[in-house]
């Protein structure tokens, strides 16, 4: 009797890990419990939670390519590696700009929020003789809460736009160009906020909770959710992900019977249209999407990834990539740094538990030499749509897409994801016979204005017309004064200055003494390590 087979060009993809030589080793991972991917890429670069003294650290460095190599960096780190040290708490979570392959935001424990550029010359000589490593200094700093920020993430159209989620309960989203205060703040939440996600075009906002409910917004809005539903039964560990230009969400979680989850949801009203019980392992799951319609699933604790492929609200299992080495977090690389001449159609960067970067790219089987167009649709674009300002006055744009085998960047057609006006009042809920009614907009935030701190004099890369420049100095015109005022303000800045350099070049040696003393715990554990096996031996 024969039996029937669906048709998927993804049926055979396989997940091909990278050689010892093309992995980080000697990774010193934070020890934070708060629950975050731990690791973030863009095209170029990775960052990863560090563990170091001084206050909080993460760690910045070149992304090696699973199939051509790591090129001239070595991938066994040294113990001193160039860190960005600025926040005083350990840092939760980081993000890439998709706008920019050098420029990531942090959060940390302290409440602030950091962003961070990388110079082209950072890594210059690295690895050879005398080589000395160089800390990062972020460039704008934002005091967002007086409570940790435990979420960040860029806006995926809009330049210079961040959303941070914070120990208050709430979601801001910030300007950049203007960062004086928040320009929206989406409350709602009982509890932690665990995951947010934006959808393509930015227009709106999905969380989840330890409240257990999953909520969209109108990003720009701020105020309440305008759609609010359950989510998973379990407390533990609830995530979720767009799945690109549908208008469906995925969320993993646990079932009140500990069962590992995995549910579809339709965005109009937020009602579930699938579900899959995974297992009963404890840790948490971490979903991606895929543009070719691929939903991976990655477990903590496990060495174990999931990917299935969705077509009309079914979930289809494709395979499963499996490793002896458990995960302690993963991210996967923007679509348009994929190798597509050796059919590579997403990437994942492995955080293991011993301590090291195992790269993971997912192949399709293929024999041609050519481009395989029906395996690459057109990955987002490094080119954003919107300005800052633009995208808060009401403006919508689709995302702008890069075509993978010529690089034609074109804008993605209009598709009804969003929906503006019908996610303006909520959806009822299963035990109501009417709709509730629409939330009020909320005023202005009665949380404090934030404290930004300017911290260095280089604005953001790229950056935007006056109306969005990082700097909000920049944008301070004086008015008129006599001619003695204004030598009295030109001899303050003179003395302000003169401390600031003062500052600068203690924060330097204090960076240096950091990192010596460092070099010393490391010695003298390599001793005790030889000592001890000296003991055994003899």
């Amino acid at each position: 009797m024969s039996r029937f087979v669906r048709a998927s060009k993804y049926r055979h993809v396989y997940g091909q890990p990278a050689k010892k030589e093309n992995c980080l080793e000697n990774i010193k991972v934070s020890n934070s419990a708060w629950d975050t991917n731990m690791i973030a890429s863009s095209g170029k670069y990775l960052s990863i939670n560090w563990n170091a003294s001084g206050g909080g650290a993460f760690a910045i460095l070149p992304a090696p390519t699973p199939l051509t190599g790591a090129g001239d960096f070595p991938t066994k780190l040294p113990d001193v590696i160039p860190l960005a040290r600025s926040h005083t708490a350990p840092v939760l979570d980081t993000d890439w700009s998709p706008h920019a392959d050098n420029t990531v935001a942090s959060a940390g424990e302290d409440g602030k929020v950091l962003v961070w550029q990388v110079s082209a010359d950072t890594f210059e000589g690295w690895g050879s003789e005398g080589w000395v490593p160089r800390d990062f200094d972020p460039v704008l700093r934002i005091d967002a809460s007086p409570r940790k920020v435990g979420q960040v993430l860029w806006h995926p159209t809009a330049k210079h736009v961040l959303a941070s989620a914070q120990g208050d309960h709430t979601v801001k989203l910030w300007d950049l160009g203007a960062p004086e205060s928040a320009k929206a703040v989406l409350s709602g939440h009982s509890d932690a906020v665990q995951s947010i996600a934006f959808n393509p075009t930015g227009q709106l906002l999905v969380t989840t909770s330890r409240d257990r409910k999953i909520r969209i917004f109108d990003a720009r809005a701020g105020g309440e959710a305008v759609r609010v539903a359950d989510g998973h039964g379990g407390i533990k560990g609830a995530r979720v992900v767009w799945m690109g230009d549908k208008d469906r969400i995925a969320t993993t979680g646990f079932s009140r019977m500990s069962d590992r989850q995995v549910s579809i949801w339709e965005t109009g009203g937020l009602s579930n249209v699938k579900s899959l019980a995974l297992d009963q392992s404890a840790g948490v799951i971490m979903p991606f999407w895929s543009d070719n319609n691929i939903l991976f699933l990655a477990g903590k604790g496990d060495g174990n990834i999931r990917y299935y492929e969705y077509e009309k609200d079914n979930l289809y299992a494709l395979d499963e990539h499996k490793s002896s080495d458990p995960q302690r977090g993963m991210c996967f690389i923007p679509r348009r740094a994929l190798v597509t001449s050796e059919c590579e159609i997403a990437r994942a960067y492995k955080l293991t538990a011993a301590g090291g970067v195992e790269g993971i790219a997912f192949i399709v089987p293929r024999k041609a030499d050519s481009f395989q167009a029906d395996i690459f649709p057109p990955a987002p674009s490094i080119e954003p749509s919107l300005t800052a300002g633009e995208f808060f006055a009401g403006k919508v744009a689709p995302p702008k897409l890069v075509s993978l085998e010529d690089g034609a960047v074109s804008s993605a057609p209009a598709t009804s994801v969003a929906i503006p006006t019908a996610v303006s009042a909520p959806a009822p809920t299963r035990t109501q016979t009417a709709p509730p009614p629409q939330p009020s907009p909320v005023s202005t935030p009665v949380t404090p204005a934030p404290q930004i701190v300017k911290v260095a004099s280089e604005p953001i890369p790229t950056p935007e017309p006056p109306a969005v420049t990082v700097s909000p100095v920049a944008e301070f015109k004086a008015p008129s004064r006599s001619q003695s005022t204004n030598i009295a303000i030109d001899s303050k800045a003179d003395e302000l200055q003169e401390e600031n350099d003062k500052l600068a070049a203690e924060l330097r040696e204090a960076r240096t003494l950091i990192r010596n003393l460092e070099l010393q715990v490391e010695s003298l554990k390599a001793n005790a390590k030889k000592a001890a096996e000296a003991l055994l031996n003899h």
